[in-house]
């Protein structure tokens, strides 16, 4: 694997290109008409702030707002009727890194993730030549915001569902921020980024450009 290195000897960002796909599970909309700007959410900008950083790690990646998309209900790979998930899936596949982005509703992740992992149920039925899940090699993580505490909860359930369908998970693959419990200020609406969420954000950017470049090399065995 080609790097180059910095000054004090570590490695720096690899020349192996990877793509990454951000998939925003806010509930909220986009205002206006089509292709107009989206409606502003937390989990929005932490999904942007993650892509930016791991852009700094040679990762090209693109957000997708699966609310603002007629993804059904479901666990096959196409429901059917005007169903949007064939084509999301499709960027899934072609994507080396998956970031899944949920607010905290009600101790858990939204409604809009839980269909993003149902969907993604279908996955356990497809292989490629070697019997392995389309799915393996792909590396993921997680952004989470909420204005009550459940983060580690929320980062959980999610982890064990992108598991079992094939994604693999690196150290300290999420990121997250959680107001203080009983207020009603949202991550968006901060002067800053917090120093510890923009650090541990960095953190999952290296670690999930790292591992999917390792996995490229060398995926797992058939």
């Amino acid at each position: 694997m080609d790097t180059t290195r910095a000054s004090d000897g570590t490695p720096s960002s690899p020349s192996m290109p990877l793509r990454a796909l951000a998939l925003v599970c806010t509930l909220s909309p986009s205002a206006g008409p089509a292709g107009s700007s989206p409606k502003p959410s937390s989990s929005y900008l932490l999904a942007e702030q993650t892509l930016k950083a791991l852009d700094e790690n040679g990762v090209e990646g693109r957000l997708v707002r699966i609310v603002d998309h007629d993804v059904k209900p479901g666990v096959e790979i196409d429901m059917g009727d005007g169903d949007a998930w064939p084509q999301i899936r499709e960027d899934v596949l072609h994507a080396d890194i998956l970031i899944l982005s949920t607010p905290i509703w009600l101790g858990h992740p939204s409604s809009v993730a839980q269909r993003v992992l149902e969907r993604l149920d279908a996955e356990l039925s497809q292989s490629d030549a070697q019997g392995r899940m389309l799915t393996y090699g792909k590396v993921a993580g997680v952004c989470v915001v909420g204005n009550e505490d459940g983060a580690h909860h929320v980062s959980a359930e999610v982890y064990q569902g992108l598991n079992d369908v094939g994604f693999t998970l690196p150290a300290n693959a999420v990121t997250y921020w959680v107001g203080e419990a009983m207020q009603g200020t949202d991550y968006q609406e901060l002067a800053a980024t917090p120093e510890k969420t923009a650090a541990t954000t960095a953190t999952l950017a290296a670690n999930t450009a790292h591992l999917a470049r390792l996995l490229k090399q060398a995926n797992y065995p058939s």
